[in-house]
């Protein structure tokens, strides 16, 4: 039977790090189902989701634990479970660009918490305007709208609540 195990790395960005773990991975009979990877300043985050048989816990550890020695990555090994489906949800896509400001990220989560839409997937970066140098911000998201909401009252009510923040905002289905 397989085993699912999601894997989370942080340490010291460096060269041949995603080879490293991505070799014990392979060495120990997991596959990488799903992984999200990225450097942040100095430092580098993964997130994977590794499938093998029950052998393979086990020998990630040990062989995880060897590249932990040096103290500049910790490791953590979860067991987990197939995602529950939710089939009366419609997946959308968020974009949003503004000036940078603090609170961003928790005015959007707020947005939809109040309105039980669950975030699927967020990523943000700061980057600087063209022309002008000015700090911006950049927040990609993947939401799971329930059947129930209605479609046209979400629309404006984000469009109001981003007209309000002053957010430049797309909000759109995924598209398969």
């Amino acid at each position: 039977m397989t085993q699912l195990i999601v894997l989370s790395v942080i340490g010291t960005d460096r060269k041949g790090i995603v080879q490293e773990i991505s070799k014990v991975i392979l060495d120990c009979g997991g596959n990488i189902e799903e992984s999200r990877m990225t450097a942040l300043g100095a430092e580098f985050a993964m997130l994977l989701l590794i499938s093998g048989n029950w052998h393979t816990l086990t020998k990630l550890e040990s062989g995880l634990d060897q590249l932990t020695e040096d103290g500049s990555l910790t490791i953590n090994l979860t067991k987990t479970g197939q995602p529950t489906s939710r089939k009366d949800c419609m997946p959308y896509a968020v974009d949003v660009v503004c000036l940078d400001h603090s609170g961003v990220v928790h005015g959007l989560a707020d947005f939809f918490a109040a309105r039980d839409i669950e975030i699927a997937d967020l990523a943000t970066r700061r980057y600087a305007a063209a022309h002008t140098g000015a700090p911006m911000f950049a927040v990609q998201i993947s939401i799971n709208v329930p059947g129930s909401v209605n479609l046209s009252q979400l629309r404006d009510e984000f469009m109001e609540f981003c007209d309000h923040e002053n957010l430049d905002s797309i909000l759109e289905p995924i598209k398969s």
